[in-house]
C-alpha cells in the first residue's frame, strides 16, 4: 500500500468547510490502496470547532503533530471580536473600523503569506525525518493557508519526493485579497509566491475549472479539478420545517450580501397573502453585522433567526428540513470560480437551491446542470420575486421539491477514486 504524507491545518475539531475535504478523502483514501499519513498543527487557532468531527477519524490513522506559534493569539488580546472575524474571512465592507484596517493591513502585509508561516521551518525540519522513518511516496499539501504549500516545497527540494499541490480556493485570485489593503511591494511578493509554487510542484489540485484556466496563465504544471462533495453517510431526514424557511448554513461574509433577495422578500410579505405568517429566514454560522443590518433595514427583522455554528451533523440535517437553500457569492468576476463546499451537500439534501451570484458563475452551472433549482445575478429582481412566488404556492400546496439529477459523481467516495488516480 502506498504511503502519502498529508499535510494539513484544518483538522478536526477543526469545524467549517476548510476541514471537510481532507477528512473525507482520508476516510476513503485506504479503499484505494492508499495509506494517508497526517501532519497538523498541536496548537491551532480555530476560529469554528466542531469536537464531533471527531468521530469520524479512525484509530489507525497515523497522525503527527507540532506546535505552531500564530499572531491571532497576540492580536486577540486587543480584540478578540475584530481577530475572530477576520480569521473567519469575515471582512468589514462598509465603514470599517481603525483596528479593522489596521488588523487587515497588519494582516496582509507582515504576514505574507498568511499567519501560519512560521510554522513553514520547523515542519520541513521535522517531516523530512518522517518521510524517511515512514518510507513516504509522494507529499501533498492543501490551503488556504497557501504557506503549507511552502512547507510541500521544501520537502520536495530536501527528501525528493513527489508533491501535489492541493488548492481548496485561489490565492491571489481570492475575493477577499484585494481587501487586505496590500502594498504593491506585498501583492508582487503573494505573486511572486504562488508562481514560484505552482511551477514547483508536480500536480496541482484545485476544485474548479475557472481556478484551473487561471493557472494554467501561470504555470504547464498538470492540473486537475477535483471539486467538493457530499458523503453519503450522512443522516437524512423527511420531516420538512413547517414554516416557508429559507436557509443560508456557512458564512456570510459582508460582500456576499444578497440586498436583491432581501427587497424582494420584503415586497412579497407587503403583497401575497398569508407569506408574513410563514416566512423564516434562517442564517446559521458568522454572519456579517452589515446583513442583518440590511436585512432589519428592509422591515424583516421579525422572521430573521441568526444561529451559530451546527456540528456538522445537525447542519445536514437542517439542510434536509428546510424548504429552501440559500447560496451566495460575492458579485465579482474574481469570484466566478468559486464553488462553496456546501453546495454538493445542498445537492444531495434534495431542496430547491436559490443560488444568487457573479454572471457566468461556475457553481451556477452545477445547480443548472444538476437541475438542483434556479441561479440568478444581483440584478435579475424580476425573475427572482416571480421563482419565490412559484416556490412559495408550491409550499403551500405541500409540493415543493427538488430531485437533483447526476450527483452521484460528487460523492465522496468517487472524488476520492478520482484523486488516488493522481497520486
Amino acid at each position: 500500500m502506498k504511503k502519502v504524507l498529508i499535510v494539513t491545518y484544518y483538522w478536526p475539531p477543526a469545524g467549517g468547510p476548510g476541514v471537510q475535504r481532507w477528512l473525507n478523502f482520508v476516510k476513503y483514501l485506504p479503499d484505494n490502496d492508499i495509506q494517508p499519513v497526517l501532519y497538523v498543527p498541536e496548537n491551532p487557532h480555530y476560529p469554528i470547532t466542531d469536537p464531533s468531527l471527531n468521530d469520524e477519524v479512525s484509530e489507525q490513522l497515523i497522525i503527527y503533530r507540532q506546535p505552531i506559534w500564530e499572531p491571532y493569539q497576540l492580536a486577540s488580546l486587543f480584540s478578540k471580536r475584530t481577530t475572530r472575524k477576520i480569521s473567519s474571512g469575515i471582512v468589514p465592507a462598509n465603514n470599517p473600523s481603525l483596528l479593522d484596517r489596521l488588523f487587515l493591513w497588519i494582516r496582509g502585509n507582515f504576514f505574507i503569506p498568511d499567519a501560519r508561516k512560521y510554522w513553514v521551518k520547523p515542519s520541513v525540519k521535522f517531516l523530512t525525518e518522517i518521510i524517511k522513518n515512514e518510507k513516504i511516496e509522494a507529499v501533498i499539501t492543501t490551503g488556504p493557508p497557501h504557506s503549507l504549500h511552502l512547507i510541500g516545497k521544501s520537502l520536495k527540494e530536501k527528501a525528493g519526493v513527489r508533491w501535489i499541490a492541493d488548492f481548496r480556493d485561489p490565492w491571489t485570485g481570492i475575493g477577499y485579497h484585494k481587501a487586505l489593503r496590500l502594498t504593491k511591494k506585498s501583492q508582487k511578493k503573494h505573486q511572486a509566491l504562488e508562481k514560484e509554487v505552482l511551477n514547483s510542484a508536480d500536480e496541482i489540485l484545485v476544485t474548479s475549472d475557472t481556478t484551473k484556466r487561471e493557472f494554467k496563465e501561470i504555470t504547464s504544471r498538470p492540473i486537475t479539478t477535483i471539486t467538493n462533495g457530499y458523503d453519503q453517510t450522512t443522516p437524512t431526514t423527511s420531516e420538512l420545517d413547517k414554516k416557508f424557511t429559507i436557509s443560508h448554513i456557512g458564512s456570510l461574509l459582508s460582500e456576499r450580501n444578497p440586498t436583491v433577495l432581501w427587497k424582494v422578500l420584503a415586497e412579497l410579505v407587503e403583497e401575497v397573502s398569508g407569506f408574513s405568517e410563514t416566512l423564516s429566514i434562517q442564517l446559521t454560522g458568522v454572519v456579517s453585522d452589515e446583513i442583518v443590518e440590511e436585512i432589519n433595514k428592509c422591515g424583516l427583522r421579525d422572521y430573521l433567526k441568526v444561529r451559530d455554528y451546527l456540528p456538522h451533523r445537525e447542519a445536514i440535517l437542517a439542510q434536509r428540513r428546510s424548504q429552501l437553500l440559500l447560496l451566495v457569492e460575492i458579485d465579482t468576476e474574481q469570484t466566478r470560480g468559486i464553488i462553496p463546499g456546501k453546495l454538493f451537500e445542498y445537492m444531495a439534501a434534495k431542496r430547491p437551491i436559490l443560488a444568487i451570484g457573479p454572471e457566468n458563475w461556475e457553481a451556477g452551472k452545477l445547480v443548472r446542470e444538476s437541475r438542483s433549482g434556479e441561479v440568478f445575478t444581483y440584478n435579475m429582481k424580476t425573475d427572482l420575486k416571480e421563482t419565490l412566488l412559484r416556490w412559495y404556492r408550491a409550499y403551500k400546496s405541500n409540493s415543493l421539491a427538488m430531485t437533483s439529477q447526476d450527483i452521484e459523481q460528487y460523492s465522496r467516495k468517487a472524488l476520492t477514486e478520482k484523486l488516488a488516480a493522481q497520486i
